[in-house]
């Protein structure tokens, strides 16, 4: 089961990511997710409690911050604590690439 934690101060939100990323967090993300997170200027998203992403939470996640980057430009958008297996799969996307090496950060 998926769940999130957001912390936020000012500008700045974290929010942590707990279980799969699949088709199930598809109305999570759109309902509640990116309406929450859509006011801030720094956003980390701490992957720590993910231990598996499919294709559909592929596309969750480019949507995700592509929304908050057209709202805003100057909003800066981190991904950072990447599991192993997560990481393999984006390494195999070629996400860095698209997302931009500011964006992922496969060091934890």
């Amino acid at each position: 089961m998926f769940s999130y934690n957001l912390k936020q101060d000012e500008q700045y939100a974290t929010i942590q990511f707990h279980g799969d990323l699949d088709i199930e967090v598809t109305e999570i993300m759109e309902y509640e997710i990116i309406p929450a997170l859509q006011s801030f200027s720094h956003i980390e998203i701490d992957f720590q409690e993910v231990p598996f992403v499919d294709s559909t939470g592929i596309g969750l996640l480019l949507n995700l911050i592509q929304t908050l980057k057209k709202n805003s430009e100057a909003v800066q958008v981190t991904i950072k604590n990447i599991q192993p297996l997560v990481k393999e799969v984006f390494e195999m996307l070629q996400l860095e690439d698209i997302l931009g090496d500011e964006v992922i950060s496969f060091q934890n």
